[in-house]
């Protein structure tokens, strides 16, 4: 199969998952929003570059600079910031964001020998990150939060986890026991703070902090202590079955 085919498959395969998120925003993002829809496609797309599924950012090189030159800026923002200056909302910026980006597409499908710039991501920069356990990356994240998600926020590392989880989910690839481990902290995080409603362990921490930077840095510190509950509770089973 040429690269060219490979990306037009995996053109296809992302189109599909953009219109799913267009139609269903909630479930993918919890709501329509262009920082939390940002995110989310680094983290997908980054970990399906990585596992050598396509190019990096394939089917939307170039967007970057073709929202730059359209409206008219050459600020080192990323394209979700600049429609978000521009779109007034995280709900308006996540709509215009679909509109554009199929006019986008429709740009490129009538220039397909264009070469295009920059790949999408959160910062404009060329961000790579393996595809890695679960817990490396998360310390990753921990000693570089700016690198992976732009800004110190618990929102966009959620978004970031759940693309990521995606594009593993996508192939096939079963869940790591690590993985397993870290599903628990949800429930975990809801019965430490004594939260009986559906809300994710993202939105528990942000309630209960001044502010994204604040519930960032608590969501490692709760992390940790998870860890060492589980932990502790494995050494106690050791030792009464020993």
């Amino acid at each position: 199969m040429t690269l060219n085919l490979i990306g037009v498959i995996n053109m296809r395969n992302l189109s599909r998952l953009l219109q799913d998120i267009k139609d269903n925003p909630v479930m993918y993002l919890n709501k329509p929003s262009i920082t939390c829809l940002d995110s989310f496609l680094v983290g997908y797309l980054s970990t399906r570059s990585e596992m050598g599924l396509e190019r990096e950012g394939s089917g939307i090189e170039g967007f970057q600079d073709w929202i730059q030159e359209r409206e008219k800026t050459n600020i080192s923002q990323s394209w979700a910031g600049i429609l978000l200056f521009f779109g007034g909302s995280e709900r308006s910026a996540f709509s215009n964001f679909f509109e554009l980006f199929e006019i986008f597409l429709k740009r490129n499908e009538s220039s397909p020998n264009k070469e295009n710039g920059k790949s999408l991501n959160s910062s404009g920069n060329d961000l790579r990150f393996s595809v890695r356990a679960l817990y490396e990356l998360l310390d990753s994240i921990k000693k570089r939060p700016g690198m992976y998600l732009g800004t110190s926020s618990i929102t966009k590392l959620d978004m970031l986890l759940r693309g990521y989880s995606l594009a593993q989910r996508e192939v096939g690839v079963p869940l790591t026991e690590q993985e397993r481990e870290f599903e628990g902290f949800q429930s975990w995080v809801q019965e430490k703070y004594g939260i009986k409603s559906g809300q994710s362990w993202s939105k528990i921490i942000l309630f209960y902090s001044v502010d994204e930077h604040e519930a960032l840095q608590k969501f490692f510190e709760l992390f940790e202590e998870y860890l060492n509950r589980n932990k502790s509770k494995s050494l106690e089973v050791d030792e009464n079955s020993g």
